[in-house]
C-alpha cells in the first residue's frame, strides 16, 4: 500500500468574506496519480493554490512527507519538490520558451537528457525553442506550462485543467506525458474537468462540492458506477466528452 505524500486536515480557506474551503481532508498517496474532481465553484483550484500557499490556509493543517507547510511560504514550498501548472499556464510571454524553463531548473543548466524526453511528447517546444513564449498558440503555452514544472524531477506535481481548450492531439500528447511521469514514480494531484481524462489518468479519485471532499475511492470504482457519477458530479460519464 503507497503511503500519502500529501496530506490535508480539516483546511479552511477564506478569500475576502468567502469562505471557500470548509474542512477539507485528503491525502494524496505516494507514486499514484489522483483526480480532483467536481462542479465548477466547488473549491478545486483554491485546494492546489492553497498547498501552493498563493492563498494562505486560514485553519487546518497541510503536511507533505510529514512535514507542516502551511505557514510557508510559495518558493520555500517549490524549493521541496513540488511543480504547480496553475490553470491560467502563466508562462513569460517576453521569455523564450528556453529561458522560461531555465528559471524552472532550480538545480542549474538544463539536462539535455531530460529535455529530449520532454520533447518526446512536445515537439512543439523544440521547433519554437528560441520564440517567445507570447507567441505560441494556447495549447504550445500549455505543453510549455507542463514542462516548467517537470523540467527537474518533482516528487509532487499539482495540475490544474490542463486539457481545458486543447486540440485532441495535444490531450492525446498530454496524457501520454502524464502516464509517463507517474511511471516514474511522481505524485500527481490533478484537477480535470474531462471525465474521459479523468479515467484514463487517474488512480485515485476525490469529489469536492461546496468547499468539502465528498467522496474518495478508488478512479477505476467512480468510472464504473453511473450512479455515483450522478450524484456526486452532476452527469454521468457519457457526458464528460
Amino acid at each position: 500500500m503507497s503511503k500519502p505524500l500529501l496530506t490535508l486536515a480539516g483546511v479552511h480557506t477564506h478569500i475576502g468574506r468567502y469562505h471557500i474551503l470548509q474542512g477539507v481532508d485528503c491525502e494524496a498517496l505516494e507514486g499514484r496519480t489522483t483526480m480532483l474532481l467536481g462542479r465548477n465553484g466547488a473549491g478545486k483550484t483554491t485546494t492546489l493554490r492553497t498547498i501552493m500557499g498563493l492563498w494562505p490556509a486560514s485553519a487546518g493543517s497541510i503536511s507533505l512527507s510529514g512535514r507542516r507547510i502551511e505557514a510557508m511560504a510559495t518558493p520555500d514550498i517549490a524549493a521541496l519538490g513540488i511543480g504547480y501548472v496553475p490553470e491560467a499556464m502563466a508562462v513569460f510571454a517576453d521569455l523564450t520558451v528556453k529561458e522560461n524553463l531555465l528559471l524552472a531548473a532550480r538545480a542549474g543548466p538544463l539536462d539535455d537528457d531530460r529535455l529530449a524526453w520532454i520533447f518526446q511528447f512536445f515537439p512543439a517546444l523544440k521547433k519554437f525553442w528560441l520564440s517567445r513564449a507570447g507567441t505560441l498558440s494556447g495549447g504550445q503555452k500549455q505543453m510549455l506550462s507542463i514542462a516548467r514544472a517537470i523540467v527537474e524531477p518533482r516528487q509532487l506535481l499539482l495540475i490544474d485543467e490542463p486539457t481545458k481548450g486543447l486540440a485532441p492531439a495535444i490531450v492525446v500528447a498530454l496524457i501520454d506525458c502524464l502516464r509517463e511521469i507517474g511511471r516514474r514514480g511522481a505524485t500527481i494531484l490533478l484537477v480535470e474537468q474531462n471525465f474521459r481524462v479523468a479515467e484514463a489518468l487517474g488512480d485515485e479519485v476525490l469529489v469536492m462540492d461546496n468547499g468539502r471532499i465528498v467522496h474518495h475511492g478508488a478512479m477505476a470504482e467512480l468510472a464504473a458506477d453511473t450512479a455515483l457519477q450522478e450524484h456526486f458530479l452532476g452527469l454521468s460519464l457519457e457526458a464528460h466528452q
